[in-house]
């Protein structure tokens, strides 16, 4: 049996054959893929491919983003099929995204953690496809906009979080505070056309960099149209990578992370700038720190 977008009803995560269209499933039954997306790793015709980086080894509080990728796909059960509010389509039946599965390391082997992330990551970007990255700790990003950097040069960081992640530190530690600091030095940002959104944190330290911060209160006291032109003032016409930490979010919004803070923004703050955040040239996007077995309510 098939929909009206000739795709099997049920287990669309292995039985379809068309990329695009959404069909109506069972949220609490079927193979669970993301928003019930083709599992595959062929990336033609592919124009986004959601991923998964299960890691947590670099946190420096409470574990758990390891379950990330597996949380974020049986949450996207219930929204997967169009038309999307506000827009009122389906975003899938003109993009055509399939889910990767994971990128696969030796947990192990830390040191060697990194380099299995950029090279997982560079192979999506040399088939043709960009990437969509659930995480997993923040370290992650590091990685994958590295990959990125060596086909763009430097990005524009726009990074919706609790914490600024620039603590000091040199060499190969996996932290998930220090790792963009690194990356600054390293010349994968762009600090000057990077900014940081909801920030509520500082620690000893850190630097600006020249980049432009949007603390959390700035936040509540405007407007979603205003931030987002502010990001994208800053952006310009630059690459951009977009990384959503889940602790931007107030704690009473999203529990289910390794280390909250209050104060952030309401889910519906969140939603109405991302909305509004049009015309920026993304290289990729990620959400990163869920942590399930945090989450009382998924």
């Amino acid at each position: 049996m098939t929909d009206e977008n000739q795709i099997p009803v049920g287990d669309a995560a292995f039985r379809r054959t068309n990329l695009k269209g959404s069909t109506i499933e069972a949220s609490y039954a079927g193979a669970l893929s993301f928003m019930r997306r083709k599992y595959t790793r062929d990336l033609a015709g592919v124009d986004i491919a959601v991923t998964g980086i299960p890691f947590d080894q670099s946190v420096t509080n409470r574990p758990g983003t390891r379950f990330g990728p597996e949380g974020v796909r049986k949450a996207s059960a219930q929204n997967a099929w169009g038309p999307q509010w506000p827009w009122m389509f389906d975003p899938f039946d003109t993009l055509s995204v399939v889910d990767y599965g994971d990128c696969f390391f030796d947990w192990g082997k830390q040191a060697e953690v990194p380099q299995a992330i950029e090279d997982h990551i560079s192979g999506i970007i040399e088939g043709g496809a960009s990437s969509m990255v659930m995480g997993g700790d923040h370290f992650i990003t590091y990685p994958v906009m590295r990959a990125y950097a060596k086909v763009h040069g430097p990005l524009s960081l726009i990074q919706f979080d609790a914490h600024r992640d620039v603590e000091p530190e040199e060499g190969d530690r996996l932290d998930h505070g220090t790792m963009f600091n690194i990356a600054i030095q390293e010349g994968v940002i762009d600090p000057e056309r990077s900014v940081q959104i909801g920030i509520r944190t500082t620690y000893h330290g850190e630097r600006t960099y020249g980049m432009n911060i949007i603390y959390a209160d700035q936040v509540h006291a405007s407007s979603a149209q205003d931030i987002a032109a502010e990001i994208k003032k800053t952006v310009g016409d630059n690459k951009a990578y977009l990384t959503f930490d889940i602790d931007c979010l107030d704690p009473a919004y999203a529990p289910g992370t390794g280390t909250p803070v209050p104060g952030g923004l309401s889910t519906y703050q969140a939603q109405s700038i991302l909305r509004k955040m049009t015309d920026i040239d993304y290289a990729g996007m990620d959400v990163v720190e869920v942590s399930p077995p945090f989450d009382h309510a998924e």
